[in-house]
């Protein structure tokens, strides 16, 4: 169970003969309780923004998969637009190739732009990502350099 700022303050030491001063105990105590709540507050923050981090990413995601669903459309249609293509050029040949290059121009078009826009949405998660671990990483560093043990007195 993991030590609380309540327990640093409550904690009582027995008197002994030759112990330690009682008032750098306590100052040592009321410093340490500052820096043990300074720490536990920046934990909850980076709690906070490792949260809001997630529901970001979680956002792209999102936006991933729509812009595949879209992507999946822009082909699907692209698809049936030639064969109504093909269909009307039995009829008016000449301006059935003319209306299917067209059709096929746009729907190539929007095929680009929606791989470009997942592309995009694809570097800026990866970028997040990086962005996230590197917090963590420089927080965990920054914890761990703190969280050296204090060295306890022997009688």
């Amino acid at each position: 169970m993991p030590l609380t700022p309540l327990d640093i303050v409550n904690k009582e030491f027995k008197h002994s003969f030759r112990g330690y001063n009682e008032d750098e105990v306590n100052e040592f105590l009321d410093e340490l309780v500052r820096d043990y709540e300074a720490l536990i507050r920046e934990n909850d923050e980076l709690k906070e923004n490792t949260s809001g981090m997630t529901e970001r990413l979680d956002q792209y995601r999102k936006l991933e998969t729509t812009l595949q669903n879209t992507l999946l459309v822009a082909q699907s249609t692209a698809e049936e637009v030639k064969n109504a293509a093909r269909k009307e050029a039995e009829l008016i040949v000449r301006e059935a190739e003319g209306t299917a290059q067209e059709i096929t121009a746009r729907a190539h078009d929007q095929v680009q732009q929606a791989h470009l826009e997942l592309e995009r949405v694809r570097r800026e998660a990866i970028q997040y990502k990086a962005r996230i671990r590197s917090l963590l990483e420089a927080h965990l560093a920054m914890l761990e350099e703190n969280a050296d043990p204090v060295p306890v007195g022997s009688d």
